[in-house]
């Protein structure tokens, strides 16, 4: 059985701890923080959650936060879970941002930045790396599982095709073969 937060402050403290660990990538940080760290959720339990929170309109990770809230807290978990991932990292973009403002100009501040871009695209990877070991549990099975993945990655990141057009394509065959899977 999972652990779970003894307080709204607890949720509001963790969500607020990932929010600050993954400035740019909190995913990646979710993860650990509620899975390893914490023992809050499964591996397995945050993946389906996570699967949730990406149908829902919205960032994948407030709408993590968000059910999680609920599920522990109700109405009262979620404000917290959302505000401990939103209130500080709002509060620290609006001061880069006047900061920015003055410091656009220098080389350093542009190189930074684009430093920042990779380290968020590394986070994303690791996560996706640590998280592979829940395919074996999955339906489709690892094969159609990787088959689905190295198409999305090859029509996106190798053949420059727009996002939309790739889940257009991807995400009815992902189903179909879902449907196809699961039938009796």
């Amino acid at each position: 059985m999972n652990n779970a937060p003894g307080s709204c402050i607890e949720l509001f403290l963790a969500f607020n701890r990932l929010a600050l660990q993954g400035f740019g990538g909190v995913l990646a940080v979710a993860q650990v923080e509620l899975v390893e760290r914490r023992g809050w959720v499964s591996r397995a339990d945050f993946v389906e959650l996570l699967s949730a929170s990406q149908v829902l309109p919205g960032p994948n990770v407030v709408n993590l936060a968000l059910m999680l809230g609920d599920r522990w807290f109700g109405w009262r978990g979620a404000l917290a879970a959302l505000a401990g991932l939103i209130v500080v990292p709002l509060a620290i973009v609006l001061a880069l941002t006047l900061v920015h403002d003055r410091f656009e100009h220098v080389p350093q501040v542009a190189g930074a930045l684009r430093g920042m871009g990779a380290v968020a695209a590394g986070l994303v990877l690791v996560t996706a790396l640590r998280l592979l070991t829940t395919l074996r549990g999955n339906r489709l099975g690892t094969a159609l599982c990787a088959a689905m993945a190295a198409a999305a990655f090859g029509a996106v990141a190798l053949a420059r095709w727009p996002l939309v057009a790739v889940l257009a394509a991807l995400g009815p065959l992902a189903i179909a073969l879902a449907v196809w899977k699961l039938r009796p």
